[in-house]
């Protein structure tokens, strides 16, 4: 009689993969949420190009006169500049949609597996800790005194890398877009929580208190929005916009930020919806949840108003022609932002990501190349709305330091789009082919059948 083989090697288990494919309404999503960031870019390019056409015509005073006239009740703490009133209120819309997303992306998108989720938020870390060293280290030997602008070049501009991103990458594959939309968006909050701790003067903590009165109520109430109301949010709003207005108004008086308003409110939404016997159910197409409907209704208001009219307030800057441009560019600060920006940025996503599968012995997904990456990487060195905010917060506007960080944005944003574009449209090529397999749905159920792989049984 046989006997059984004794002692067989086992089949090694198969290496985890970082960067996989994503759900199929995952996918979907995220190129919905493409599709609008493009028309957002657009938009926001022709305010930056206008502004800078308007600060370097003859009629340049009256650019600046109009971004530094004031308006506003001065009691409340309120009496602002127009420049100051599309950084600190305009933007809080876009941060408000930053703490949706992010909250969403957590709760009830691909990322709440924290498997998935790390190397998205490690790489957002690695993004923002090098291009700082870099920056430093930059102003330190050249003995500058623009230390304070050293988070100028930790942020990814969601709007205009997404823009390029929707423009070039018809054919990569989806974990890709997803990877850089979330790590845009983990980004703009380390951004917003370093505003919050180092770029806060003189802070009120009785005002403080007094913000989490209203916050407190806006965030019990809208939990019981879509209850009463259903998808019909409007109605709503005459009791949220007041208490979401108090919080930004009192958290603005404070000393903090008032962005971080926007992202404390953002987070306050509901991301899944309750059914009648008050049991959470996840948001899907055909019943979204709350966060979803206000991210459908808000998102062109920030896109379309609020976004562009803080970046045609915020961009213009006086160059003065090719000597003022190479003034410019020998600043530290100036030369600091570049630097970092193109090289610190997928540098410290790359090393960061590597060092991820590494420690984990995981391995990139086999659709996916480190090229892709580094691509990826470039392109978050689009620093844009969130730098020239940080600009603005670190150095006084109009000073020689602000003009030149201004310029030193412009050039890494232009510099990193041009270079991820050449490099991801040749990736691009290699995916065209690899996409019409792909989208093959043999049994016309209208998913295709590469994200039916291994579900079935």
């Amino acid at each position: 009689m046989a006997t059984e083989p004794q002692n067989l090697p086992s089949k090694p288990p198969s290496p985890r993969t970082v960067l996989g494919r994503s759900s199929y309404g995952e996918t979907l999503r995220i190129g919905e949420i493409l599709r609008k960031e493009t028309v957002g870019g657009i938009l926001l390019l022709i305010a930056t190009v206008a502004a800078l056409i308007w600060a370097n015509s003859p009629a340049s005073d009256t650019y600046f006169a109009l971004r530094d006239y004031e308006i506003g009740y001065e009691p409340w703490h309120l009496e602002l500049s127009i420049g100051a009133w599309a950084a600190d209120g305009l933007l809080a819309i876009f941060f408000f949609l930053v703490g949706l997303e992010l909250k969403k992306e957590f709760v009830a998108g691909d990322l709440r597996d924290m498997r998935r989720a790390i190397v998205p938020i490690a790489a957002a870390f690695g993004g923002v800790v090098v291009p700082a060293l870099i920056y430093v280290a930059v102003n330190l030997i050249a003995g500058s005194d623009g230390l304070r602008g050293w988070a100028i070049p930790t942020a990814t501009d969601i709007a205009f890398a997404l823009a390029v991103l929707a423009v070039i990458s018809s054919h990569l594959p989806s974990a890709l877009r997803i990877f850089l939309l979330t790590l845009a968006v983990v980004d703009d909050l380390i951004a917003i929580t370093i505003i919050a701790l180092f770029y806060s003067d003189n802070v009120q903590p009785l005002y403080l208190l007094w913000m989490l009165l209203p916050l407190a109520a806006f965030t019990v109430l809208v939990q019981r929005v879509p209850r009463f109301f259903g998808t019909r949010i409007w109605p709503a709003w005459v009791i949220l916009l007041p208490l979401a207005l108090a919080t930004w108004a009192l958290m603005h008086a404070s000393g903090v930020h008032a962005t971080v308003a926007g992202v404390l409110l953002g987070f306050a939404v509901p991301v899944l919806r309750r059914g009648p016997d008050r049991q959470k159910l996840p948001a899907n197409p055909e019943a979204p949840g709350l966060s979803e409907i206000f991210e459908h209704r808000f998102r062109p208001i920030s896109t379309g108003i609020a976004v562009p009219i803080f970046a045609f307030f915020s961009a213009g800057v006086a160059i003065g022609g090719w000597d003022g441009l190479s003034r410019v560019l020998a600043d530290p600060v100036a030369i600091g932002i570049i630097i970092a920006l193109v090289l610190g940025k997928p540098i410290g996503i790359l090393l960061t990501t590597w060092g991820i599968t590494a420690g984990t012995k995981a391995k990139l997904d086999p659709d996916l190349r480190w090229v892709d990456l580094l691509g990826i990487g470039i392109l978050a060195g689009i620093g844009f709305t969130v730098s020239l905010l940080v600009n603005d917060l670190s150095f006084a506007v109009g000073s020689a330091h602000n003009d030149d960080a201004k310029v030193g944005i412009l050039a890494a944003s232009v510099l990193a789009a041009l270079i991820a574009s050449a490099l991801l449209t040749v990736r691009n090529r290699r995916y065209r082919a690899i996409e019409a397999e792909e989208r093959r749905d043999d049994d016309k159920d209208g998913i295709p059948d590469v994200y039916q792989e291994g579900e079935a049984g």
